[in-house]
């Protein structure tokens, strides 16, 4: 079940309000310009259209259509009737929401038509009443409508392009470091294959242990094969290992900051692709606690490990803010790697204050 975001709620929260003082100071001046009565029509004609734009997020395009047709028959009742000119502030107000919505977010040829006929309606208002500046006023409201929801789709799709850069350049990686691992278990092939070619002519009663190793490390390399699967390969050289954990956390303290390491787990018997990874996140981790969270004063890395996966948790202290923690290109990348390794990614706030960065990568053997 979806569950809405809170910052949707409380946005949409406060746009209620402020399409309920649209509408009663519509309201307010249409009966006291208009006369008693007058008011009515104008004031539920923007309430339903108000109404749909708070329902946006449950079906953008068809809210939109909605909302348009309320609109574009008020603009037609409205001339029959001998009513105040449509549409009015909180038409508008509504339609703009819709529209600038629908420009933001569906496909290029549904937000183009929903923009074209959100022109439509102030322009069928000013025809209807010449001279009046209640259609001009929804004209501007539809031009900062499309213009803001332009500009939100264009950096929708260069912060979507930049992740996916980031993606493919942890793919290529990934699949550096990966290539290297199954060239060394091929090898090994060849070698046992080779000495057991020489044990079988000599000493054939021996022959079942070279095969046993010739089995083993085969499944070795069938496991880092699969891994590497779908991924390209460019030329290039592997990263850090674990061996550098120590340095990296020393590296970090010194900036002023207190940093813990625990390490309760056995590194030499990971694959050298885990090795790589956990370095990276501790790294990710670490340089994303740099950049966003100034005032954390302690982080801690854990790393431990059970029989089947390493789990690495690096937490700091600092106090929670709304600047601090959008997902950055980094972690974007933690996750492709380690999605690609079979592993996890999660990143969160803690209760109360700090911010935990927690990956599990398995190791495909046992302890």
């Amino acid at each position: 079940m979806h569950v809405p975001d809170r910052r949707a709620v409380t946005a949409d929260a406060g746009l209620g309000v402020v399409f309920a003082l649209v509408v009663a100071f519509q309201a307010y001046r249409v009966a006291e310009s208009w006369g008693a009565g007058y008011w009515v029509f104008g004031a539920a004609v923007g309430a339903s259209v108000g109404l749909l734009a708070l329902l946006r997020r449950r079906a953008r395009r068809w809210t939109a259509v909605a909302g348009l047709a309320v609109a574009a028959s008020a603009v037609v009742v409205a001339l029959l009737a001998r009513l105040p000119a449509e549409p009015g502030p909180a038409t508008s107000l509504g339609l703009a929401v819709l529209v600038g919505s629908a420009v933001r977010t569906l496909p290029a040829v549904p937000a183009g038509a929903l923009a074209a006929a959100g022109m439509a309606v102030p322009a069928g208002g000013l025809l209807a009443h010449p001279g009046s500046a209640v259609p001009v006023l929804g004209g501007l409201a539809w031009l900062a409508a499309v213009a803001i929801g332009l500009a939100s789709r264009l950096l929708a799709v260069r912060r979507r392009a930049a992740a996916e850069r980031v993606r493919r350049a942890e793919r290529l990686d990934l699949a550096r470091e990966l290539h290297d691992v199954v060239a060394h278990h091929i090898t090994s092939i060849v070698l046992q294959a080779q000495a057991a070619q020489l044990v079988t002519r000599k000493h054939p009663e021996k022959s079942a242990g070279s095969f046993a190793g010739i089995e083993t490390a085969g499944s070795e390399a069938l496991a880092a094969t699969r891994r590497v699967v779908g991924l390209l390969r460019e030329p290039g050289s592997g990263g850090a290992g674990h061996e550098r954990l120590g340095e990296l956390v020393e590296g970090f303290e010194s900036h002023g900051r207190r940093a813990r390491l625990r390490l309760d787990a056995e590194p030499d018997d990971w694959p050298a692709e885990v090795r790589s990874t956990v370095y990276r996140v501790v790294r990710e981790a670490l340089t994303n606690v740099s950049r966003h969270a100034r005032h954390a004063r302690a982080v801690t890395v854990d790393i431990t490990q059970d029989e089947r996966a390493v789990t690495v948790v690096v937490e700091d202290d600092a106090p929670h803010t709304t600047a601090r923690r959008r997902a950055g290109y980094g972690l974007i990348g933690m996750r492709e790697r380690l999605e690609a390794l079979g592993g996890t990614l999660a990143a969160g706030p803690r209760p109360g204050s700090g911010w935990t960065v927690r990956a599990t990568i398995p190791t495909g053997r046992r302890r």
